[in-house]
Order: structure tokens, then sequence, then C-alpha cells
């Protein structure tokens, strides 16, 4: 019994001298958030090249070619706050966008010379949009909230291109791409 009791003391004592470390706020979350967003868009801007040469449709490559120029620009835009802030550029690995271009690879490889292909990396794309929808979102109320406001204009200026990207994907998906799939399935019926 005393030295179960001595153990207990020791713990005690242990976790008296440890720091306390302080408690996360939105600020920290913010930073977080950032990093999570810079390494989505680096990995990004290696993906679209991807999927810009395995489209067959030159509408859709150069929607793939026009965004990647967005996202270089958008990579520029982080690096900004990232300097507002005082911190290094860095990401921190992004588990969603890692699962998003894994799916998107996976078509480019199951569907490769298929005719739903274009339809199939169009889709990829737009989860990706969505996913930066998200995020530019959430950092820009974040950066009002934390009273940053040249960064909350700079998310904003992200989030109204990832929104005209998404827009000009559905355009293009309704427009041409599905019906190009839908025609091609058809002939070869």
């Amino acid at each position: 019994m005393a030295k179960q009791a001595k153990k207990r003391a020791n713990k005690k004592s242990t976790a008296a001298r440890r720091p306390r470390q302080a408690p996360k706020m939105l600020s920290d979350l913010f930073l977080e958030t950032l990093k999570d967003i810079y390494y989505a868009e680096n990995k990004i801007i290696k993906t679209l090249p991807k999927m810009a040469k395995a489209a067959h449709s030159k509408d859709l490559a150069a929607a793939f070619n026009k965004h990647l120029r967005e996202t270089q620009g958008q990579v520029k835009r982080l690096e900004q706050i990232f300097r507002m802030l005082g911190k290094p550029a860095r990401g921190k690995p992004c588990e969603a966008i890692n699962g998003i271009t894994d799916e998107g690879a996976e078509i480019m490889k199951d569907f490769k010379n298929a005719p739903a292909l274009d339809a199939g990396l169009l889709a990829a794309a737009q989860a990706v949009e969505h996913y930066e929808i998200s995020r530019y979102g959430t950092l820009r109320t974040w950066a009002e909230e934390l009273g940053m406001p040249d960064a909350a204009r700079l998310l904003q200026a992200t989030l109204d291109e990832e929104e005209a990207t998404d827009h000009a994907l559905s355009e293009l998906a309704t427009s041409v791409i599905n019906l190009e799939a839908e025609e091609e399935y058809r002939a070869a019926a």
C-alpha cells in the first residue's frame, strides 16, 4: 500500500511540474486551418496538370489550366496571410484533400480512354472546389471575427475565384461534358 501511495504522489508531483498548456483559441484554429488549405492548394498545383493532360475535352483541359494559374495566385495570397501573422508559410497534411485527389487519380486510371473520363475528372475537380469553398468561407469569417480585415479581403478574393470555378465547371458539365459522355455511350451501344 505504501508503494502505491508513493507512486500516486510521484505522479501528482510530476504533473504539477509540467507547465499547463494554454487553451486553444480561435486564432490557433485559424492558423491550423490556414496550414491545411496551404497544403491542399500545393497538392492541387501538382494534380491539375495531370488532370489537364488526361482530359479528352480541350475545354476541360483549358479550364484545368486556367484554374492552375489561379491556384498559384491563391498560394501567394495565403503566403501573404502567413506573413501578416508573422508565421512561416507551411502546410500540414490534409487527409481530406489527399482523399479527394486520390479519388481523382483512381478515376483517371479506371476510366482511361472511356467516354465518361471527362465527366469523372470534372466531378473530381468539383469535389476539390467544394472543399476549398468550405475552407475559404470559414477562414474568411474567422479572419473577420479575429479583426483581420486584410486577411479577410484576401480570403474573400480566393473564395470568389473558387465559386466562379465551380460555376464554370458546372456549366461545362451540363452543356458539354456530360452530354458527350452520354452520346459516346449511346453510339457504342
